[in-house]
């Protein structure tokens, strides 16, 4: 079983484009794979055929996997509907409303309903694309944690950080996230994606050294900033796209997410990357 865990330095950094492109890459090599993010917190839903709801971001992952989405990828999905407070979808049913306290008196209850879905899960796929949720720094959140760290430690699995260069700070946001955390977590964290990058990589190249002295970890690549029409998970995105999550039906999408799966195969230094994994 070969599995790595996905974490960004802020939201939207592009985790689940980082994730989709990988599970659409490693479909490619031959490999049965599945997405997975133990809790999303989204408005846009995607339905299932049976009614029930995941978040879109792991329907068009396991499409990109070539793969039947299911409630088991998303176990946990809050549907906000308030500053404060959320509908909470387990395995993709209602649970409740909640707001932020009621919920995180749960949190040990749903972290032993992910430890056992995702165990269930790894035992039917090659590799596991394991994504995290907002950033792993967010060091308040940590005691019964099941979506960043956590999620690592259930797994027992290797991490790599996302960061987005476009908004600036990219490398002091590296290395904060990194050094932040305990000694136990930052010995899974292995190297480091730069995202949404415009312009010559080689600028970066003294970055990438001074980073690489201070951490020890390696730049596995510099993805360029490209646009694509695949349907965001929410509201943060760089610009307006003429898409929905059931384009997933369409080869509009699929074409779509070659172009990503290329990209990033073109951008990300493979042998390094399957060594993090376990291939």
């Amino acid at each position: 079983m070969a599995k790595i865990m996905i974490y960004g330095t802020t939201s939207s950094a592009g985790k689940s484009t980082i994730a989709t492109a990988m599970c659409r890459y490693y479909r490619d090599k031959g490999y049965k794979v599945c997405p997975f993010k133990s809790q999303n917190m989204s408005r846009n839903s995607f339905k299932l055929q049976d009614g029930k709801l995941i978040s879109n971001a792991q329907a068009i992952q396991a499409y990109a996997a070539g793969i039947k989405a299911d409630e088991y990828m998303n176990p946990i999905l809050l549907v906000p509907s308030s500053d404060t407070g959320s509908d909470v979808y387990v395995l993709g049913k209602l649970y409740k409303h909640m707001n932020t306290k009621e919920y995180y008196s749960i949190k040990k209850e749903l972290k032993a309903k992910v430890k056992e879905v995702f165990e269930e899960l790894e035992k039917k796929y090659d590799v596991m694309i394991i994504e995290g949720a907002g950033s792993p720094a967010e060091i308040n959140l940590l005691e019964d944690d099941f979506v960043n760290t956590g999620m690592a430690e259930l797994a027992d699995t290797n991490a790599i950080i996302v960061a987005d260069i476009d908004k600036g700070g990219v490398f002091a946001s590296i290395y904060g996230t990194y050094m932040i955390l305990d000694e136990k977590d930052r010995s899974r964290i292995k190297g480091y994606i730069i995202n949404k990058f415009r312009g010559d990589a080689s600028l970066l190249d003294e970055g990438i050294k001074k980073l690489h002295e201070l951490t020890g970890l390696d730049c596995l690549g510099i993805v360029p900033y490209t646009k694509l029409e695949i349907a965001d998970e929410d509201s943060l995105h760089d610009y307006e796209k003429a898409v929905n999550a059931h384009m997933a039906e369409h080869d509009a999408m699929n074409n779509e997410i070659d172009r990503l799966a290329k990209v990033f195969e073109e951008a990300i230094d493979i042998d390094k990357l399957n060594a993090i994994l376990g291939l």
